[in-house]
């Protein structure tokens, strides 16, 4: 599959428009946007007392950054998946098929088949979520181009999103490296924290087409072709995506997506979607 690169230019004159493009955005949504948790997620075992409110803990604390050696990480071998036919193309044209809000984190636009997140607001967070189909065991492919982020500013795909609290997030620093999160019950835990990517490519503006692979328990990571790393992991097993950026600086993040398609898998551990 061939990959679509956005160039920082390309995204300058979205920046200008966000407001009016997360207004069109917020026009297609329900003001209180929920998502129902589906069957297969285990309900909460306790009630937060009356008198707290339950908080998402959406980034998990880590130990202090220091930077990573140069080299990164050896590619592996070239990975045979099990892929079969295609059940999602996006190219982003239609807002209407995207759950966004205002909020002054940030915003969502779309563009010449493209969806920009940008975040404003330092150490904001700001994501949207497809409206459908929820997806068990699937393949996914999205181009990211990063346009405007520095050191641990951070994007990529929401997985298996079941609600707001109950998801897994792939994410890609600006520095190069990866990650893999699972917010589950509102609290975030770290399944694989920062690591040197191999091909993910630092600074802005750039491009990278993101990918993953995920059947039942398992789940395997990449970019532009090359595994990142895989996990094994039984909580979350169905659910939507979504795509979000991150600030984890003072400054203010960009990014772009385009070209999503998402395949079947196939196999014993198939499901219907």
């Amino acid at each position: 599959m061939g990959t679509m690169s956005t160039s920082g230019s390309a995204l300058r004159p979205l920046v200008s428009t966000l407001l009016s493009g997360a207004l069109l955005l917020a026009a297609c949504t329900p003001s209180t946007p929920e998502v129902t948790p589906t069957a297969t997620m285990a309900a909460p075992s306790a009630t937060p007392e009356p008198t707290q409110e339950a908080t998402t803990v959406w980034f998990p604390p880590t130990a202090t950054h220091t930077p990573f050696p140069t080299t990164g990480v050896t590619p592996t071998a070239e990975i045979i998946l099990d892929i079969g036919e295609e059940i999602l193309r996006d190219n982003f044209d239609n807002p209407a098929g995207w759950e966004s809000q205002i909020s002054p984190e940030g915003a969502a636009s779309m563009a010449n088949q493209e969806l920009a997140i940008v975040v404003t607001e330092p150490g904001g967070f700001y994501f949207t979520v497809r409206r459908t189909p929820d997806l068990r065991d699937f393949y996914l492919e999205v181009t990211a181009s990063p346009a405007l982020c520095m050191g641990l500013d951070e994007y990529g795909v929401l997985l298996r999103l079941a609600s707001e609290g109950d998801f897994y997030r792939y994410s890609f620093s600006c520095d190069g490296q990866v990650r893999l999160d699972r917010i589950f019950r509102g609290g975030a835990a770290a399944l694989v924290d920062w690591l040197p990517g191999a091909g993910v490519p630092p600074g802005a503006p750039s491009s990278v087409r993101m990918g993953v692979w995920v059947r039942g328990e398992e789940m395997q990571f990449f970019a532009d072709g090359l595994q990142q790393f895989s996990v094994r992991d039984p909580l979350l097993l169905e659910g939507r995506i979504g795509l979000f950026a991150r600030s984890a600086n003072e400054n203010a993040v960009t990014i772009g997506f385009s070209d999503l398609v998402v395949y079947e898998v196939q196999g014993p551990a198939g499901s219907e979607n």
